[in-house]
């Protein structure tokens, strides 16, 4: 049994929080989003691999998976994503961001590596769950950093940059398996392990970066660590021209030290008890982008090879235009999350999306699509859909108390991702291996329609967080009156 913090029941009152809000942009801002943003551009180089190289796996004289295989190993993958995001979502709440987004980076870097080495099916899904198992801890690990670090008129925007850049992953996977599985090049049964490699060379190189990166202040000032959070900001300050005089003037936080560590009873708490809309706001959209990004994403090459005859080692160029689409979104409609609203953008993205992807499946199942019209289509669909998905993030990184949110993000990404996400490649590739488009043009009406619905839920139950700190939208558990 854990014993009592020694510092339970001691008050700490700080200007931390609001001295960080205060920060012009600056380099220490950069380096987190580079540092920490890789999460997303690794998720978007193993999402897009696994899929580029399906044709590859299926080719392989070692493994000879088939459609159904290939859909389970993505499943596999994304079951990792919910179980790793519920076990180190609790850990990063209990034992700080910084400590676990080493560790988490460090079991996406064995598992992927693993990846490169299968022998057999078995082997590849289960390297597969525990790469997912490194991605999921990550999420949580590293959307509860960046919230508390990114001063809050700048907040939204970065974090649906940050999400965005999952497409940047995913084109440097569609353009290293393009060029890795080009007939000729590389023996038969290495392309796709080299493809795989990559990902593990790229996490390498930013486990050494992260070191250059502090805990949370708002983490440490929650655990009695008043001074460390202070020596922090002062540096951050320092760099950015802050005088410790304009320092003086930010108004201060005041926190009781609490008895115990962090628990499932206290996101309940939060949950059900404080924030009962916004958990249901989460819910509904976190489990609609999961299932019509995890159902389109991880089948789109098995499309392109059945219904529109595209070989293996092109599938990653057809890829390009669509990831591309998909980190504009974000870039291009981020600032206005912060400046026109919260609940406007995402009901407004969420619905655009639903309504496009409705016409598409419509156009798809009448035969009037080939290999570009489709990547086309899928493009302009995914540059709203990007948005939203990446808005998903945003509502429950923000919406509840410090020492919950990784917990809190952890949770919603497991049931969004398990509810929505999980089945949705197996279904679309069973779909799929039916060869017939109206089963298909099925699966993508279902998409829309919880796209559709998860923008009604947002303009019900959508919150005003633009521009305003954390500790304003919601209050910290140890908060305490003034």
């Amino acid at each position: 049994m854990k014993r009592a913090s020694p510092l339970a029941g001691t008050i700490v009152e700080s200007s931390v929080p609001a001295r960080l809000d205060a920060l012009s942009w600056g380099r220490f801002h950069t380096l987190v989003i580079v540092a920490l943003g890789i999460t997303w551009i690794l998720d978007g180089l193993e999402v897009t691999l696994a899929g580029a190289v399906s044709g590859a796996l299926k080719a392989s004289p070692t493994l000879q998976l088939d459609e159904p295989q290939i859909g389970m190993a993505a499943s596999a993958y994304l079951t990792g994503a919910v179980l790793g995001a519920l076990l180190f979502g609790w850990l990063t709440d209990r034992f700080g961001r910084k400590r676990l987004f080493f560790v988490t980076l460090g079991v996406y870097v064995l598992a992927t590596a693993a990846t490169a080495l299968s022998t057999d099916f078995a082997m590849f899904a289960i390297c597969r769950f525990f790469t997912g198992a490194g991605i999921g801890g990550e999420y949580s690990a590293i959307n509860s950093a960046i919230q508390e670090l990114i001063p809050a008129r700048y907040r939204g925007r970065t974090d649906l940059g940050v999400n965005g850049s999952f497409w940047v992953g995913a084109a440097l996977g569609a353009i290293g398996s393009s060029i890795l599985l080009e007939p000729g090049r590389l023996p038969p049964d290495m392309g796709w392990r080299a493809a795989f490699a990559i990902g593990a060379l790229l996490g390498v190189a930013i486990l050494l970066l992260r070191r250059f990166l502090p805990e949370s202040p708002r983490w440490l000032l929650l655990h009695g660590r008043a001074d460390e959070a202070e020596r922090i900001v002062a540096v951050v300050e320092r760099e950015a021209g802050h005088s410790e005089t304009a320092a003086a003037v930010h108004p201060r936080l005041r926190l009781l030290i609490r008895s115990r560590m962090v628990s499932f009873v206290d996101l309940g708490v939060s949950l059900f008890r404080h924030y009962p809309r916004r958990a249901v706001l989460g819910l509904v959209l976190m489990t609609s982008q999961a299932f019509c990004y995890n159902a389109i994403f991880f089948t789109y090459p098995l499309v392109l090879g059945r219904f529109y005859d595209v070989s293996p080692e092109r599938v990653g160029l057809y890829l390009l235009p669509f990831a591309l689409g998909n980190f504009l979104g974000p870039l291009v409609l981020g600032r206005h999350f912060d400046l026109w609203g919260r609940r406007q953008m995402i009901a407004t993205t969420y619905a655009l999306s639903g309504l496009l992807l409705g016409a598409t499946a419509i156009l798809f199942v009448a035969g009037m699509l080939n290999a570009a019209t489709q990547t086309l289509a899928w493009t302009l669909v995914f540059f709203f859909a990007s948005a939203a998905a990446s808005s998903a993030y945003l509502v429950v990184s923000e919406s509840f108390p410090v020492e919950v949110r990784a917990l809190s993000i952890a949770l919603f990404y497991a049931l969004g991702t398990g509810i929505g996400g999980i089945g949705a490649p197996w279904l679309f590739g069973v779909l799929v291996g039916t060869g017939a488009p109206a089963a298909i043009a099925w699966g993508y009406a279902l998409g829309a329609v919880l796209m559709l619905v998860a923008a009604l839920v947002t303009l019900w139950l959508g919150i005003a967080a633009e521009r305003k700190p954390l500790e304003e939208v919601a209050r910290p558990l140890s908060w305490i009156e003034p």
